[in-house]
């Protein structure tokens, strides 16, 4: 026989389920969640930083960038008044710069529009650069103690094995679903904690591949662990491997052969910052065009120096290095080439695919390498 639910008694049930679900989220990140140095503060400011240095890149990265940044640029207005290349340079190695790119421009807004302080109103943050739905919740619900939701791929995760969603990750309906549960789940006491619950869940215990279900503090609300099928959810669409990108790279040295030719790189592989000139293509041919179009007279290997591999997040680049030094020290006149010396190197935003072409011509550890 099926009981039917009707009115109030239904209400209350469906209310209970989601308060259970809250509550032993809530005890799970009380006695486990890790100690991580964004957690020891409720600045907007602070938690802004965390929650973009954490977009595609795992914690324990970001653990080595977070303080140093912070020291560097303590509040908004330190951020907003650095230039572009001290915020390059202090985010090297962390890669994804359009991110940081984003933050200094956002935070320059608040600073000009707000007087450094981030908006407690939702909507005022959806409205700067670079805030999207999930770091407006995590300000919002961190910070403000606000109800706001948040779904990254750790709270997509874990909610798509509670509520056995089987539609692919990523599609519009299933989207619009897993930010209506995790808007249902953060109504209630501690939204931020119950938030950072679930990303603490889904990161460790509720994991892609080795999910340690008989240790989940709320298998109980499962259907995925119910129904046996955790392996299973959710459903994860195919990447396309990364294309393979071949490169002519330019280490090109002044006549002195203390200072190297920077270009500061344009679109989306490493817009804002400075490399090494570059261009598709192979031989010394593709590197003597390279040369005329950016109107350099200089005296040309004919053999790479090298070849070197940097694997990107859609592409393979297979660089070919040619060596080339300047018939003088003075570059044309134009914005997007500079000299650096080897020491200068550490204050500019200079891309990982940089240092390590020029730890091939210079031999060892170049400055501000480290970073990487």
């Amino acid at each position: 026989m099926t009981t039917r639910l009707f009115g109030r008694e239904h209400d209350v049930l469906r209310r209970a389920v989601p308060d259970d679900l809250r509550a032993r989220l809530l005890r799970f990140y009380d006695a486990h969640a890790r100690d991580l140095p964004w957690r020891r503060t409720r600045d907007p400011y602070a938690i802004w930083v965390s929650e973009v240095m954490l977009q595609q890149t795992r914690v324990d990265t970001v653990v080595r960038y977070y303080d140093r940044f912070l020291t560097r640029f303590p509040d908004a207005h330190a951020l907003a008044r650095a230039s572009t290349d001290d915020v390059l340079s202090a985010w090297s190695g962390l890669g994804y710069y359009r991110r940081a790119r984003l933050l200094h421009e956002g935070v320059r807004e608040v600073v000009a529009r707000y007087g450094g302080a981030v908006p407690e109103d939702p909507a005022l943050r959806l409205g700067l650069p670079g805030i999207g739905r999930y770091t407006a919740g995590a300000i919002g619900s961190i910070a403000f103690d606000r109800e706001e939701p948040i779904v990254d791929g750790n709270v997509a995760r874990v909610l798509a094995r509670v509520h056995a969603i089987e539609t692919p990750l990523g599609r519009a309906d299933t989207q619009a679903r897993l930010w209506e549960q995790a808007e249902t789940l953060c109504k209630g006491t501690r939204p931020g904690a119950l938030n950072q619950a679930l990303m603490e869940l889904g990161a460790t215990l509720c994991s892609k591949s080795s999910p340690r279900c008989r240790q989940c503090p709320i298998k109980k609300h499962c259907l995925a662990y119910a129904q046996g099928r955790s392996a299973d959810l959710p459903v994860v669409p195919k990447k396309k491997p990364p294309r393979a990108v071949v490169l002519v790279a330019l280490l090109i040295e002044n006549a002195d052969e203390d200072a190297l030719v920077l270009v500061r790189g344009e679109g989306e592989l490493f817009g804002g910052l400075w490399n090494l000139p570059m261009r598709e293509g192979s031989g010394v041919e593709t590197a003597r065009a390279l040369l005329r179009d950016l109107g350099l007279r200089a005296r040309l290997t004919a053999k790479p120096l090298g070849e070197l591999e940097h694997v990107l997040s859609h592409r393979q680049l297979e660089l070919s290095l040619f060596r080339a030094r300047l018939a003088t020290n003075r570059l044309p006149k134009q914005t997007v080439l500079r000299l650096a010396t080897r020491a200068e190197l550490a204050a500019l935003g200079v891309s990982r695919l940089t240092h390590k072409a020029l730890d091939r011509l210079w031999g060892g550890s170049v400055a501000g390498a480290a970073r990487t």
